[in-house]
């Protein structure tokens, strides 16, 4: 029998990633497929799904096809994950029905559709029903700021479905969503019962409009003649259900046990703890995992890495020019200057809330805050404090964690921010905990490809995902710098306290 290989493609915020390995983990082929976020509005944040999502999958794949020499009858099974939860109107067809898919919490136009539900149904009945408060994550007040502001988009949708759906679904031609991004259908899915409910509401949608619950490893279908035309994948390939990003790439570095928290440094910081019982805790987000009898701890923060790219754009222009002419990156160049900055940032602290904030605070209406300028700070000042700034951010969420007993025995980090030493120091200063970080990572795809062949059947157990691991270094915190990184943390946490209702003002405001 030929050789059989697996195939794993991610959709992120800024581009898609896509891999091919043999069995043992090894990688084949890797491609990269670069995109932008598009901003319509303050608040705003979307995907263009025809172009981004699909346009990027069909395009990995056929390079990953070409480049590998693999031929498409021995891919073994194709998985999928994409950034997530997100919003798309579909028809039968899986046609979208707006350019823009509504992406995940990082868009808080429906502030006010949370504020509504809140008061009609009661936020106790909300979280004792789904595990979670409204948040900016949460799908369902999305569908109803649809329901309200696009009518006819709305009426004409036969699915809402996320990007990796959408994705399944022009491949095998079924609405399928993985239990884990499915439940944050809030308030519409019962997270003891683990299915969709209209008990707290039949206002938003009728849940035969949602795609069918399924475990990520499910198979959801095979690749339709249509599909393969488009993509060079042979028909009829398995596809698994798949997840969103972040659950593919923790799995991507074995993180499949209790106790194991991945962190993502990621346009947007990401933690999944799992966890060996449901953990509710207002401030989180608790979520099946992506097996059945699994559970998982979720957090994540509203702007990290599109933070330090807004920086890099915005006050370094200089630096990227200067790499468009061939000199030093300018991520590089910026983290150089910052390293010259001591600990704290000689009295700089940030709030990273540029575009609200998710957990632990989950205010929409949150702003971004630099605090303590003076005439003797500089560029550099800031970009430390910003990296510092998501430190703190961090810390905030293992200190929940452990005042709610799940606080985490094993850090695993990931993401493209983990090849800046500067900013995984911070963190681990700031938190004083290890992290481990993978010498090599591939990202979700990773993660998708070991999964689809989990769904196959090619592997025992979902801890044979240790097996394809490969060397892993030790982040050590500097215990130095422990009690100066506590008073700054306490300065972070305070300046929120102190000043979220001129935020919300502001915000009104403008």
């Amino acid at each position: 029998m030929a050789d059989k290989y697996l195939l794993g493609v991610d959709i992120g915020t800024y581009e898609s990633k896509g891999v091919i390995t043999t069995l043992t983990g090894e990688v084949v082929s890797t491609q990269v497929s670069p995109h932008e976020l598009d901003i319509p509005h303050q608040g705003w944040a979307e995907h263009d799904p025809e172009k981004v999502w699909w346009g990027d999958f069909v395009t990995i794949t056929q390079r990953l096809l070409e480049d590998s020499g693999v031929s498409p009858d021995q891919i073994a099974a194709v998985g999928v994950s994409s950034i997530g939860p997100d919003v798309l109107p579909v028809d039968e067809e899986a046609n979208p029905l707006r350019e823009g898919a509504i992406l995940y919490g990082v868009d808080t136009r429906a502030a006010d559709e949370i504020v509504e539900l809140n008061e009609k149904i009661g936020e106790d009945r909300i979280f004792a029903m789904c595990g979670n408060t409204l948040s900016a994550q949460s799908t369902g007040p999305k569908i109803l700021w649809l329901k309200r502001h696009e009518p006819e988009v709305y009426k004409r949708a036969h699915k809402f479905v996320t990007g990796t759906s959408f994705i399944v679904a022009r491949l095998t031609g079924n609405f399928v969503v993985d239990h884990l991004t499915g439940s944050f259908v809030h308030p519409l899915y019962d997270l003891e019962k683990r299915c969709y409910t209209s008990e707290l509401t039949d206002e938003i949608v009728e849940l035969e409009r949602l795609p069918e619950l399924r475990w990520t490893t499910d198979i959801a279908g095979y690749v339709t003649a249509k599909a393969a035309a488009q993509t060079g994948l042979a028909e009829g390939t398995p596809v698994i259900t798949g997840t969103a990003d972040a659950p593919a790439e923790a799995v991507s570095v074995g993180v499949v046990s209790h106790g194991q928290l991945m962190l993502m440094y990621g346009s947007t910081v990401f933690m999944i703890e799992v966890v060996d019982r449901p953990v509710k805790d207002e401030r989180l987000w608790s979520t099946p995992f992506l097996f059945p009898g699994t559970s998982a701890i979720e957090a994540g923060m509203a702007t990290s890495g599109s933070l330090t790219r807004w920086f890099r754009d915005k006050l370094a222009a200089d630096l990227v020019q200067a790499e468009l002419n061939g000199e030093l990156n300018a991520y590089s160049e910026l983290t150089r200057e910052a390293t010259e900055v001591p600990p704290g940032s000689e009295g700089l602290v940030v709030l990273p809330y540029f575009s609200g904030e998710r957990t632990p605070i989950n205010d929409p209406r949150a702003r971004g805050v630099i605090f303590g300028l003076t005439l003797a700070h500089s560029r550099a000042h800031i970009f430390r404090a910003i990296l510092e700034g998501i430190s703190y951010g961090i810390a905030h969420h293992f200190d929940v964690m452990e005042q709610i007993g799940a606080k985490p025995r094993q850090i695993m980090a990931v993401g493209g921010g983990t090849k800046s030493p500067l900013w995984l120091q911070a963190v681990s200063d700031v938190t004083q905990m290890p992290q481990h970080v993978p010498a090599v990572t591939t990202g979700a795809s990773y993660g998708d490809a070991f999964l689809a062949g989990l769904g196959v059947g090619l592997f025992e157990s979902y801890h044979d995902i240790n097996k394809w691991l490969r060397d892993i270094r030790t982040v050590e915190p500097n215990p130095e710098t422990a009690e100066l990184y506590r008073q700054y943390y306490e300065v972070y946490l305070e300046l929120y306290r102190r000043n979220k209702d001129l935020m919300h003002r502001v915000r009104e405001l403008a």
